[in-house]
């Protein structure tokens, strides 16, 4: 699901660090040339990883600048491709190594330690130059004029790696994860931003602690948006700069799929799934009166007969399966294909776009209820509703 795809997994990263004023084409070329993707098909390599195009995964030069670079964003991957031997197989082909070993020195009982290690290393490499390497890739979007990065993945595995590898290659750079109270942070400003530092519940300033000490930002979010669906309340209005006018209306309610988590009867994590089309919320309500919290659901925004839809992750606040509304680009027998691919982007990069302001519109309307005096009244419907009054 890479950056071409009407529906993609998506994790934002602010950038912090202060790029080049001049030459910043032969900058980004260079420092992206330089940890290019190295190909290890023809070697007996187990793993190699490195930035290519995204028009051409095969590709790490960057020398043009159309190879990567549209507008104001930059567009490219991180590839890794990497030889796995099952454990099963490679057990296997070392038992017969040793069972020849042995065979050849009739006065030994067992191959000795020193020489199974030595046998496991030889198998593994004979193996690995008879394996053909397994590529992953992950788009990365760049957004040199908002300062915001976008990875389009939800992997935790990929994201360490991905942060890691980008501090090596842009040194003095770090990608800074949005998480539910960095996404706040930005939507907030004054007395507001006041309040929401003073709810702030961790300990530190680290990421880490924002995120598993603010977990609440998630949860309450998630359930104030399912009640107020519930409720007949689902209009909202456009807050936030972007593609749509300001006060523009559009819709926005849970529904389809919610997963919900607490501890369970007899201690432990416990996890519930509530899938379909809901019409009383008998299995919600039942898991929210046990003391679980909603830690992801699907999140429909609606406007103008466009839908956007996407799977919120609480904690990150990772949009999964994030769905914009179909790419249509008029096909022209004298348009190249490259031409089109870049259509295709800038169109996709609009309706992403679109679907973020209108999210984060509907974050703000959160906030400004959850931090201002009209939480208390919010909390007594969420509790009508759940004793069915």
């Amino acid at each position: 699901m890479g950056v071409y795809a009407n529906t993609v997994s998506i994790t934002q990263f602010f950038i912090t660090g202060d790029l080049p004023k001049n030459d910043q084409f032969q900058w980004f070329s260079k420092k992206l040339s330089d940890r290019g993707f190295q190909s290890i098909e023809e070697s007996a390599e187990e793993l190699s990883e490195g930035w290519t195009q995204v028009d051409s995964p095969d590709d790490a030069s960057f020398e043009a600048q159309s190879d990567f670079w549209r507008d104001n964003y930059l567009l490219f991957s991180l590839r890794r491709d990497q030889r796995k031997i099952p454990a099963a197989v490679l057990k296997s082909h070392s038992v017969r190594d040793e069972s020849a070993f042995l065979a050849q020195h009739p006065n030994l009982r067992r191959t000795p330690k020193k020489k199974r290690e030595e046998i496991k290393e030889q198998v593994q490499l004979r193996l690995l130059s008879r394996c053909l390497p397994v590529p992953y890739s992950a788009d990365v979007v760049w957004d040199l004029r908002s300062g915001i990065l976008t990875l389009y993945t939800i992997s935790s595995k990929v994201i360490e790696r991905f942060e890691d590898f980008f501090r090596k290659t842009f040194e003095g750079f770090s990608p800074v994860i949005i998480h539910p109270f960095a996404r706040a942070r930005i939507l907030t400003e004054g007395e507001m931003r006041e309040k929401l530092e003073a709810a702030n519940q961790a300990g530190s300033d680290s990421v880490v602690a924002l995120i598993r000490d603010n977990q609440w930002l998630g949860w309450e979010f998630m359930l104030w948006l399912l009640q107020r669906g519930v409720g007949g309340e689902g209009d909202f209005s456009i807050c936030r700069p972007g593609h749509f006018a300001s006060g523009e209306s559009f819709a926005a309610w849970i529904d389809d799929r919610i997963q919900f988590q607490g501890g369970g009867e007899e201690g432990g994590i416990q996890k519930v799934t509530v899938s379909g089309s809901q019409d009383s919320y008998l299995e919600a309500i039942s898991a929210l009166k046990g003391g679980k919290r909603i830690t992801s659901a699907t999140v429909c925004i609606e406007k103008d007969e466009n839908t956007w839809k996407l799977t919120l992750k609480g904690d990150t606040f990772g949009f999964a399966s994030f769905k914009c509304p179909q790419v249509r680009i008029e096909k022209d027998a004298t348009v190249d294909q490259m031409s089109e691919r870049e259509s295709v982007f800038f169109e996709r990069m609009f309706l992403m776009e679109q679907g973020i302001q209108l999210f984060d519109s509907l974050f703000v309307s959160f906030l400004t209820e959850r931090l201002g005096d009209a939480w208390g009244g919010r909390l007594d419907s969420v509790q009508a509703w759940l004793e069915g009054k």
